[in-house]
């Protein structure tokens, strides 16, 4: 993804552009018609593999990473959709593990293009940015071609673009409130949105739930005939312990016992996300066992950029993509219980369409300062109106502002020389995947040493 000559570039910049220039990512028209009729005249590329779809609140992009490494492992041509990007859209389409191809985008994009103008003449709408991207995806899946395909769902279920999937397995990660102008008020009607993805005659990988949202998604899956895995029941996560870089974790699957598995990645929520990952996997296959050695490697080798990301020591910079308070509670606790920093600085960067004070205090306990700016969203909230929620829970002397992201990191950066201390400092990084999205370049830029995402 790093070596694209100047021509690809050109031409990876310009469909870039073309593609933003239909409806945002933020904006959703809720239904399948204009996907469904768009990859009908494509020839249903999305039907000729098979797929394990994945859907929930959080942890979704980082369970589908972990599906694709261990599918990988097992021999597999992989193709995974996932979104959003934090550095290049190229992100979002991978094959078998990597960033797909500039040539290989563009040849897709060519083929795509002249079925999006026609169908921006059918509909009241255009083709949205995501539906673009989506139908792009299962074009370039088609033509690589993969064995299988991993699909992140965009957002909510029912009615998202990747719903045009007839997925094998599904997997639903832990549902909290977020896109609550679209998905509904309570967790029982997000839930009853996501559960849309749960196949007739499938099979469902549920993470932990809150009894409301379990409700919904037994009922639909009662509904359909589908089989059901739950965390807790049907498999569990029988040990974990903190080790060098991650954790090592045990778990009781479907069809046996997975011991050993090291997993480069921080938090109890990873571990929650490994074992449906794995699961999935297991129902993938069905009667066939897995090989633990497949298993442990899948694993060893699965990151996931932009989640409790160590992207930087001394001092320590930490990235973290966390965009509402489930996500913030997950960040804290692994905080807590796996790192010993002496010192955190925070730096936020929220979207102005978000629980700001729900985030705010999920990070309070584990944060001595923050630092609170803005990302160049145009949804960004202003550090102005960050700051006023900030005091509120911080305290004003424990809450600085900045104008811009990079401003930040520099402030945060030279607050952390403190010579003759043996404190151990932490700079944490949060609020948005826009906001790690930018850090990250940010962070590369100024002490250039960073491998791009999808290379490590």
């Amino acid at each position: 993804m790093n070596n694209i000559n100047p021509d690809d570039q050109a031409r990876v910049d310009a469909i870039e552009k073309a593609l933003l220039a239909r409806w945002p990512e933020n904006r959703i028209a809720p239904t399948l018609e204009r996907i469904a009729a768009l990859v009908d005249i494509l020839g249903s590329p999305q039907l000729t593999y098979p797929t394990i779809h994945v859907g929930g609140t959080n942890g979704k992009t980082t369970t589908a990473r972990m599906i694709d490494s261990l599918l990988f492992e097992m021999g597999l041509r992989t193709g995974r959709f996932t979104s959003p990007h934090l550095e290049s859209y190229l992100e979002r389409i991978s094959i078998n593990g990597q960033s797909i191809d500039a040539k290989e985008l563009i040849f897709s994009f060519n083929d795509l293009s002249p079925y999006l103008d026609l169908m921006d003449t059918k509909f009241e709408n255009p083709i949205s940015f995501f539906e673009a991207m989506t139908a792009l995806a299962f074009v370039a899946f088609a033509e690589h071609p993969i064995d299988v395909g991993v699909i992140e769902v965009g957002m909510g279920g029912q009615w998202d673009a990747t719903n045009v999937v007839d997925a094998d397995v599904s997997v639903i990660t832990p549902i909290g409130l977020d896109h609550m102008e679209y998905l509904g008020n309570t967790i029982a009607e997000i839930a009853a949105t996501k559960a849309g993805i749960i196949k007739d005659q499938g099979f469902v990988v549920l993470a932990q739930q809150t009894p409301e949202a379990a409700v919904q998604l037994l009922r639909r899956a009662a509904e359909v005939g589908a089989d059901v895995a739950r965390e807790g029941l049907e498999y569990s996560i029988d040990s974990r312990a903190i080790a060098v870089g991650g954790q090592l974790i045990s778990i009781t699957g479907l069809r046996g016992h997975y011991d050993e598995i090291f997993l480069p990645l921080h938090g109890k929520h990873q571990a929650s996300n490994a074992a449906a990952a794995l699961i999935a996997v297991e129902a993938f296959f069905g009667e066939q066992d897995l090989d633990i050695d497949a298993v442990r490697a899948g694993f060893a080798n699965v990151t996931s950029p932009g989640r409790c990301e160590i992207i930087h020591r001394d001092p320590t910079i930490i990235l973290d993509a966390a965009h509402n308070p489930h996500g913030a509670k997950a960040i804290a606790d692994t905080l807590q219980a796996e790192f010993t920093f002496d010192d955190v600085t925070g730096i936020v960067a929220l979207m102005a369409d978000k629980d700001a004070l729900g985030i705010l205090q999920e990070l309070e306990p584990v944060m001595n300062q923050i630092i609170v700016t803005t990302n160049s969203s145009e949804r960004s909230m202003s550090a102005a109106d960050l700051t006023k929620l900030a005091n509120q829970v911080f305290g004003a002397d424990r809450v600085f502002a900045a104008d811009n992201l990079t401003a930040a990191i520099e402030k945060a950066i030279q607050d952390a020389v403190r010579p003759l201390s043996e404190e151990s400092l932490a700079i944490v990084i949060t609020g948005s995947v826009v906001t790690v999205g930018e850090a990250r370049s940010a962070v590369r830029k100024k002490y250039a040493k960073l491998t791009p995402v999808g290379e490590s």
